[in-house]
This record gives C-alpha cells, structure tokens and sequence, in this order.
C-alpha cells in the first residue's frame, strides 16, 4: 500500500473524541436519591387523599359542566371514583410494577362507566389531567415543606409522573371508546329490533314511544311502506335517503330478501298530498335490472306500519320478474287476487277451465284473444291489429270461448269474473 494511503486510511479510523457525560454510577445515584424524595413525599400523600380528592372535585365543579352536573347527581359516587384514581396514582409512585395493574383496571372501570353515564370524553380527560397536575402539585409542596433542598431532584422524575398520567389518559380513552362503540351498537341493533317489530305488526303498544324515538318518526302521522327486491339499494339500516324533501322523513330497514322503507307522507287525518315515497327514499327501478318496488297504500298511525307492509309486499308480488314499480292502489284487482292466492287458483279452473283443458296451441290462441280484448278496452279492431287478424276473426274465437265458458262478454258481472280469471292465472301461473 502507498505510505499515503495508509496514512490517509489511519486517520479516518483513528479514534473519535467522545463528548464527556455524566457516569452512570453518579446518574444512578441521582436517581436514587429522587426516587427517594419522590417516595417520601407519595407516602405522605396517601394519608391526605381525601383532601386531595376535594380539591379535585372542587376543581372539576368549577370548570367543568359535565362534573358540575355528575356531583349535582351523584356526588358520593363521583367522589368515589376520584378518590380511587388518586389513591392508585399515588401508589402507582412508590410500587409502579405492583400496582401496574390494579391501576389499568380501574382507570378502564372509569372509562366504561362515564361511557355508560354519557359524560363527555373531552371532560374525562380533562379530569384525569387535572388528577395528575394536582398530584404532581402535592409532591412539590410537601417537598417544599419537610425538605426544600430536594425539591430539584424531582426534576429527574417529573417525567416518570407525566408518562403514568398519559398513559391513563390512553387508557381511560382506549375504554370510552370501547364503551361507546358498543352502546352504539346496542341502540343500533335495539332499533333495528323494534323497527322489525313494527314491520311484522307484533310491536307492543309500549313500545311505541321508543320506537318512535329510536325511528325518528311520529307516532301520530300517514305512513307508507315500500318493498323493495332484486337489485337491491345498498341503504344500511335506519339510514336517510339523500334525496329526502325537507318535509319528508323516512327510515330505512334492510331485510333477508326483501328491504322495506317507512315513509311518512303526511299528518294524521291529511288526505293525498301528492308525497312520492320511492322518490323520498331516492330510489328507481328504472336502469337498475330486477328492481322490483312494491309501494302500499297508506295507514294512519306508526302502530299501523305492519298493516302497510302487508300491502307493500302485496304490491311487491305483482311486479313483473324483470323489474318495475308497482303502486297497490293502481293494481287492486290484482292485489285482491295475489292476498288469497288459494281462491284465485279456484276461480281460475271455474271460469277458463274449459279453455286450458284445449290443445296447448288452441288454449294459448283462446286465452291471448282474451288478453288483448280486455287490453284494448273491448275493441275488436284495435285486439285484432295488436294479434294480427282481422276484427271478424277476434269476434268468432270471442263467440266461442262464451260458449267454452258459459259467460257472456255483454255481461259486466260475467266480464268481472274473466279479467280477475286472466288476472289470477298471469300473477299465479309461477
């Protein structure tokens, strides 16, 4: 190697000056000596623990409204609870490894129960703050008092207190939280749980108010209730359309297979307003393949949703299987035949019996004759350019299936009993 480089090479890995530093045998008597004064001054603290906790209460009455409220309730208890967070603070100072948990226990207890009693988070955390500023005060001043010379060595652990302080604070946080989420989820499932009852028509009269409550809805009021299939919105439960009038209110529950939204469209005793409650729920079926919406007629009452439901689902059934909207009170006809299915099947075989015992192609020609006079308003002109035949021919297959039938086409309660017959066999033949 050149002498250059060598000597290059030797000064780069030569020694590093190294700053000079307190040795760890005076740093760990420093230590010593705070834990010391730290110690002696936590023991006289546990004898003035109540003291302590009045002034923190008091502290707490003064600048915080959530506490002032909680001691005007339940002052015992509140002091209590403080009483037992000071005193686990304390003894969290002299024995930090056996109290770690007993400590973490009943900082969670805090944070569960304020949880459960509503009391702000921001308030908690003010006061576990406070708790700890009012302990490190305490240590100060009877410092200050037996030993003034030692107060500087509890710079040295002033940290120490502050970490146990912020950790309780993410304890007790960590709690409230844990708490709240599942307080969230009970109301949650406790409304979905009374929506469901109101919609099946088994909710009690009792319950009433808080479903109410839980709803967002009156009690008193014009409800709707829409069914809807196929295709199916993705609406969590209770959720708010977006597209709701500022006078419209709704509440939205999700199904196994078929989601309904209660509608209020108006006040008790209102007659139609004109109120769309599929608009109102920000739905359509147009664009959107298989969306079946069923819409019933109205109720007067939240006690008389299940009644509403009844009829969306009624209005539900006669959707055709591609999709649409069907409204009940346009179609009740066919809702009178879909809510006894058993009896349309019967007036089926006794009115067009005798047209669906004939040859399939001669029945299909029968029956579509039928369909399309009806469709037309009783025009055989109009049914025979829909069936591409002439008006002669519509009026002979319309002649025979009179005879096939034993009802005439000139009587209105013969013509009542076909149409429901056609109508029966075309929701019912699936």
């Amino acid at each position: 190697m050149h002498p250059a480089v060598r000597t290059r090479a030797t000064i780069r890995t030569g020694p590093v000056p190294v700053p000079r530093q307190r040795t760890p045998r005076l740093r760990s008597l420093i230590d010593a000596d705070a834990l010391r004064v730290l110690h002696r001054a936590a023991r006289v603290l546990l004898d003035d623990l109540p003291e302590l906790t009045d002034r923190l209460l008091a502290a707490l009455g003064e600048q915080e409204p959530a506490y002032r409220a909680a001691l005007a309730h339940d002052h015992g208890a509140t002091w209590e609870e403080a009483h037992r967070s000071l005193r686990h603070s304390v003894t969290s100072l002299l024995d930090p490894r056996g109290t770690r948990d007993a400590a973490h226990r009943c900082t969670w207890r805090i944070g569960v129960n304020r949880a459960e009693l509503g009391l702000p988070l921001d308030a908690l955390l003010h006061a576990f703050r406070l708790g700890g500023s009012l302990v490190w005060q305490r240590l100060v001043e009877e410092t200050s008092r037996s030993a003034p010379e030692d107060v500087r060595l509890l710079v040295h652990v002033a940290t120490d207190v502050w970490d146990f302080v912020d950790e309780h604070c993410g304890i007790v946080a960590e709690a409230y939280r844990h708490t709240e989420r599942q307080l969230a989820w009970r109301r949650e499932n406790r409304v979905r749980l009374l929506a469901a009852a109101l919609l099946d028509g088994t909710s009690r009269i009792a319950d009433l108010p808080e479903t109410a409550e839980g709803l967002r809805l009156p009690e008193q009021g014009r409800y709707v209730v829409v069914a809807v299939a196929g295709g199916r919105p993705q609406l969590p439960t209770g959720v708010r359309a977006t597209a709701v009038p500022p006078d419209a209110s709704v509440y939205w529950h999700s199904g196994g297979e078929v989601d309904h939204g209660i509608v209020l469209v108006g006040d008790e005793g209102d007659a139609d307003d004109g109120r769309d409650p599929v608009e109102a729920l920000g739905l359509s079926a147009d664009g959107v393949p298989g969306r079946r919406i069923g819409v019933g007629g109205a109720v007067t009452g939240l006690a008389a949703v299940g009644d509403a439901r009844r009829l969306a689902d009624l209005a539900l059934g006669i959707c055709p299987p591609d999709g649409g909207t069907i409204r009940l009170t346009e179609h009740l006809p066919e809702a009178l035949v879909v809510s006894c299915p058993e009896l349309g099947a019967t007036l089926t075989e006794q009115v067009l019996g005798p047209l669906l015992r004939l040859d399939p192609a001669d029945r299909d020609v029968m029956l579509d004759t039928l369909t399309a006079w009806f469709d037309c308003d009783g025009s055989a002109q109009r049914a025979g350019e829909r069936l591409y035949c002439h008006r002669n021919t519509v009026l002979n297959r319309l002649r025979r299936c009179e005879q096939l039938t034993g009802r005439s086409l000139a009587r209105p309660a013969d013509v009542v009993e076909i149409s429901l017959a056609l109508t029966a066999r075309r929701l019912l033949r699936g």
